[in-house]
């Protein structure tokens, strides 16, 4: 009678579209009273046409305490992010930052002239942004003032954007054609500004007929706006379309807004973002009185190209560095950011290309596999071709997932690593989860999510006080009910395993930390 209950209640909480409980839910009791609850929720025949792979064991312990299919090889979304930032803290620490500098072939003379060119050279710090310095001014502030400050007053040749310590494409390996239309699947650029993308409102006219006004944040002159726009009259509906023309950054906006409605808000891609951080650096220059004579110019990376401030002779005269490694790590992990998680699997592949073939991306998967295998993941458990998760041909199991999570457990990094994850119901991308349930401010773990690809993986404790690491993915799942979306299927088991009043061995010692507080 009390396994019947505990069932009615969990099919009832996962109807809650919020994603929060409205009670407590009674867990399981013992070990097999815990593995029969998980078996039958995953072999619902609902699931028939889906894939599951599911793993939970105790980090108190070793023990495994639960898995399903724990072998085979799923999408993982963005908890591909997991891989990519344990390979970041462990191959460069903590205190590791992302140097953005300014060079020229001399220092400025007695006038404080430089004669001939200006280069700023990026890294791919990703956090000139107004999100991590309060306003978009500020951030290339900073690095105008480096430069001020070695007594530059005049620059007499032209900036120049050299974005080319990356090596390859813009787009991440296995990205569909139409993600660069969309903010989650914007270009990698070792000079990247404003997450590269430019802010956008459409606003109404005054009257009926007349072109919507489109205004760009911040204000730039490198995206073209095509305004096919018109002002429909109040009352009537409103809709915007955009398009961004592949390559280009001209963009068609079409559709209206109805007079009387708020402001259409959205973001557009920038292509290639370097020539908009010269732009904005320029702006951030006369600021500070230094003045520019020459045309902005942007430099990619070339086969066979060398960049020129890698050459002898050329002085660095100023520059930023970015937030440390253990700060960048809460900047992907609790957003779910794939631009600088593909940032930073590039940045990792240029610290350690040496004499080594390949784009920036080739490089940092190289190192990746040589991660996973230093971890000691099942060989071939672990298939990436990029870091974020977009691509659709990223594959992982359940098994080396934990696998991984253990490990950064116990590594030099685990505070970092850990405190990256959302935090249930509090924060990122678990904020709206798990409300009014045991997992609420317990759980730490990373989220994924494509089309037909749901993933959540991470630490959760028990309510006896067992800490457990758990990897749930579930793949191809078309819900035959709106309410059974894979997310809350996931969640059902989150909840469960917070609840689990059991323990993997009663004959085992209690050890292991805490997960750290939220903050």
């Amino acid at each position: 009678m009390r396994r019947f209950c505990f069932l009615v209640v969990l099919m009832v909480a996962t109807l809650i579209p919020s994603g929060g409980w409205s009670q407590p839910v009674q867990g399981p009791e013992t070990l097999q009273a815990l593995r029969d609850r998980l078996s039958e929720l995953v072999g619902e025949p609902k699931f028939n046409g889906a894939l599951w792979g599911v793993k939970v064991a105790s980090l108190d312990t070793g023990r495994t305490l639960f898995e399903h299919n724990p072998q085979k090889l799923l999408s993982p979304a963005s908890n591909s992010k997991l891989y990519t930032i344990g390979l970041a803290l462990d191959r460069l620490g903590c205190d590791h930052r992302i140097r953005t500098s300014l060079y020229a072939r001399a220092r400025p003379d007695k006038k404080g002239r430089i004669h001939g060119d200006l280069v700023v050279f990026g890294r791919g710090d990703p956090t000139f942004n107004a999100r991590s310095h309060g306003d978009l001014d500020q951030a290339f502030d900073q690095l105008a003032s480096s430069l001020a400050a070695a007594g530059v007053r005049r620059v007499s040749g032209s900036i120049v954007g050299d974005g080319s310590y990356f090596r390859g494409p813009a787009l991440g390996s296995g990205w569909a054609w139409d993600d660069a239309q969309e903010y989650y699947g914007a270009e990698i650029s070792a000079l990247t500004v404003n997450d590269n993308v430019v802010d956008m409102e459409v606003l109404p006219a005054a009257s009926p007929g007349k072109p919507c006004v489109v205004v760009l944040r911040p204000v730039t002159s490198v995206i073209v706006v095509s305004n096919r726009t018109c002002t429909g009259a109040a009352g009537t509906k409103s809709g915007i379309q955009l398009q961004r023309e592949p390559g280009s950054n001209r963009v068609l906006v079409s559709g209206g807004v109805a007079v009387g409605e708020s402001p259409y808000k959205t973001v557009v891609t920038v292509h290639h973002p370097a020539a908009l951080f010269v732009e904005l650096l320029r702006k951030a220059m006369q600021r500070k009185g230094i003045k520019v004579d020459g045309p902005p110019v942007v430099k990619d990376w070339e086969p066979g190209q060398t960049s020129s401030c890698e050459r002898e002779g050329w002085v660095e005269l100023g520059g930023v560095d970015s937030p440390t490694m253990a700060e960048l790590a809460r900047e992907v992990q609790k957003p779910s950011q794939n631009l600088y998680t593909d940032l930073l699997l590039a940045h990792v592949g240029e610290q350690g290309r040496g004499d080594q073939a390949g784009t920036s991306e080739d490089l940092g998967i190289r190192e990746l596999n040589r991660f996973v295998k230093r971890v000691g993941l099942a060989p071939g458990d672990v298939q990436f071709e990029e870091g974020s998760g977009l691509s659709r041909n990223n594959l992982t199991t359940a098994r080396a997932t934990v696998d991984l999570l253990r490990h950064m457990w116990r590594h030099p990094a685990s505070e970092a690593y850990v405190s990256a994850l959302p935090v249930a119901g509090v924060d990122g991308t678990l904020r709206n989860r798990f409300k009014n349930t045991a997992a609420a401010g317990n759980m730490r773990a990373k989220t994924g999510t494509l089309r037909w690809a749901s993933s959540l993986s991470g630490y959760i404790k028990s309510e006896s006080g067992e800490q457990l690491v758990f990897s749930l993915m579930l793949n191809r799942y078309a819900s035959p009910d709106p309410a059974s979306t894979a997310r809350l299927e996931l969640d059902r088991l989150g909840v469960l395993l917070a609840t689990f009043r059991g323990r993997s061995s009663e004959d085992s010692p209690v050890e292991g930390g805490k997960i750290p507080p939220a903050q």
